[in-house]
């Protein structure tokens, strides 16, 4: 039976608002470069998936200012890449910069706040999972979860990123689980799913962009409203 629940934070739980394509679109402008909304979906895919790459080998927190530079030079050319353009690295780069210069949040996604109030009145464990550079404390106070979540772990907090067993152990720790009771739903098949793999933790793919379509590895979600269903499944599994 499953009594715990972890969850990545960015592209699971938070999106950014403005939107990507919308902060995208913005930075791109002034250097004549056009995109697409279905273009930047796909390229932020790209660029996520290099940026779980990178970090599983060498986080960004360990990276000079200079490094730092140019692992977003080729981040912003991959999200471009997802238009069909291509620019050079240093176009790259000044493109990041205006991305950076655009103001933005990141907001809990509509559907989230009512799974989670559903989840805690079932005596679910809950907890975030992050590779945020920042204490989990903060992070449930700056998104207004402290009564939803139960605790987060980060990467700042373990010295670790997922996808390596060290977060995903603390978390189990806190929870005080075992890992046949527990999930772990994330956006990225890298840090999130071989992470949980890793370490024994059923986990749950959230695909708000329909990026993964053939995936069949785990349960995959559309949304948070489907994620009861996929925690029924992966129970119903354990059972035969």
């Amino acid at each position: 039976m499953i009594t715990s629940i972890f969850f990545d934070l960015y592209g699971t739980l938070a999106g950014f608002n403005p939107t990507r394509f919308q902060i995208q679109s913005e930075a791109c402008a002034a250097f004549g470069v056009v995109l697409t909304e279905e273009g930047t979906v796909k390229g932020y895919g790209k660029a996520d998936a290099y940026m779980t790459e990178q970090n599983s080998v060498r986080p960004l927190r360990e990276r000079s200012k200079k490094g730092i530079a140019e692992f977003f030079r080729e981040y912003e050319c991959r999200v471009i890449s997802g238009s069909g353009v291509e620019v050079d690295l240093e176009t790259a780069g000044r493109i990041w910069d205006a991305v950076r210069a655009i103001p933005y949040d990141m907001v809990i996604f509509k559907d989230v706040t009512p799974v989670l109030k559903n989840l805690k009145g079932r005596g679910m464990k809950l907890g975030v999972l992050s590779n945020m550079n920042q204490p989990g404390s903060e992070l449930l106070k700056k998104f207004d979860l402290m009564g939803l979540i139960d605790f987060a772990v980060t990467s700042y907090e373990v010295g670790s990123e997922k996808p390596h067993p060290p977060i995903f152990l603390e978390a189990l720790k806190k929870a005080k689980s075992n890992v046949n009771e527990s999930v772990h739903v994330g956006d990225q098949i890298g840090s999130d799913i071989e992470g949980a793999e890793r370490v024994g933790i059923s986990p749950v793919l959230i695909d708000r962009d329909g990026n993964h379509l053939g995936f069949k590895r785990c349960p995959r979600i559309n949304s948070m409203k489907e994620l009861e269903v996929a925690i029924e499944e992966i129970e119903s599994l354990s059972t035969k």
